[in-house]
């Protein structure tokens, strides 16, 4: 009776979790499709008729050649988006990093795989910046089942890139982890064709939030956290592959340029794979799921174990690290810290965060593992 009770239980927190999801991806959605749809209306009906008058005024204050700060040669600050993030140019007139990307256009945000791995995004904002065909490799590309060259970048966005123009980097999340991966490669000389690449490439790391260490929430969501690998048999992640592989099979274009979680190296669409392909992936045996080449369990304590092993960090580089909390305790029991600041569609989804506890009955991650709260990815 009381296995019943627990079942229950967990089905209705999975229905319950599910729903706050999808209505708040909609909430999202439907919010960049109303901003653009204002926007072109606006434009339309309301075309500025205004005479600009120039006004000549000599400056208070010329600055002289010393004092003077060419902005063209300060280096760029690239944004890197977390998991479910996007880049400039998705979502229509939304902004992941609150619109700093408009006010300098020396501050770039590039549009990475929302669910793809660690290795997949770092691979990608490489070819991002320098520009050309994105190689995932050879090697990894076969373990991973899927195809080695990914978009092209007609033109780098920072095609000068290099040890005499380093770049500033800020990673919000998952995306903090994506700039270690990518400076490791760099000392490594892991992309082929560029052998002069360092690690002083990079000239600052800044994280925000970021889960270098792993985060709890990925067991939460459902996968295992005796391997860190798995996913359980009924969880909101199985809900999510399913739509994921779903979306990528439809493979709608105009939708796809709205939004897309980066998976178009796996070839899922419904023209490569057809109808067996699909239930190939929806039966986990083929895609990115099954490979384990996507962003949760590189998210995972083990999986960020098994990544930081092969980090480094080096002498020229600068790291800052921002870390963020919204919980207290009341009565030895933890809590959001607040309703407010927390959108309404997500309290609910937070409280359940906050609840979450290592397994009496699974053993820790490592020796000397201490539960601590860290849901933000």
């Amino acid at each position: 009776m009381i296995r019943w009770w627990i079942s229950a239980l967990q089905l209705t927190e999975l229905f319950v979790s599910s729903i706050v999801h999808l209505l708040y991806g909609f909430y999202i959605f439907s919010s960049a499709v109303a901003g653009d749809l204002s926007q072109v209306l606006n434009e339309y009906f309301f075309k500025p008729n205004v005479n600009v008058i120039e006004v000549k005024q000599e400056p208070p204050y010329v600055p002289t050649a010393k004092h003077t700060i060419d902005a063209n040669t300060l280096p760029p600050i690239v944004l890197v988006h977390g998991i479910f993030g996007f880049g400039k140019g998705k979502l229509g007139g939304l902004s992941y990093f609150a619109g700093a990307e408009k006010k300098d256009e020396r501050v770039l945000v590039p549009d990475l795989g929302s669910l793809t791995s660690i290795y997949d995004r770092a691979r990608e904002l490489f070819y991002y910046l320098k520009g050309g065909k994105v190689d995932y490799g050879e090697e990894h590309s076969k373990a991973c089942g899927h195809s080695q060259f990914g978009r092209v970048y007609e033109q780098g966005h920072y095609p000068e890139w290099d040890e005499d123009h380093p770049i500033h980097f800020v990673g919000h999340s998952a995306g903090a982890q994506v700039v270690r991966v990518l400076q490791q490669m760099l000392a490594d000389k892991a992309f082929k064709g560029y052998e002069n690449t360092s690690e002083n490439w990079v000239l600052s790391i800044t994280s925000l939030s970021g889960a270098f260490n792993g985060t709890t929430r990925t067991y939460l969501d459902g996968m295992q956290p005796e391997d860190g690998r798995t996913m359980k048999p009924i969880c909101l992640l199985q809900l999510c592959r399913i739509g994921v592989i779903i979306y990528d099979w439809l493979d709608i274009v105009w939708l796809k340029d709205y939004y897309n979680f980066g998976f178009d190296h796996f070839n899922m669409s419904w023209k490569k794979m057809g109808i067996r392909g699909l239930l190939d992936c929806l039966m986990g045996n083929t895609g990115p799921f099954a490979s384990g080449d996507w962003i949760l369990p590189d998210l995972t304590i083990q999986g960020s174990l098994q990544l930081n092993c092969h980090l480094q960090t080096f002498p020229n580089t600068y790291y800052f690290s921002y870390a963020t909390k919204r919980t207290r305790k009341i009565m030895g029991i933890t809590v959001p810290s607040s309703i407010f600041g927390i959108h309404p569609l997500l309290f609910i989804r937070v409280l359940q965060m906050t609840q979450w506890r290592q397994p009496p009955d699974v053993p820790p991650p490592y020796k000397g593992y201490r539960y601590a709260l860290s849901n933000n990815i």
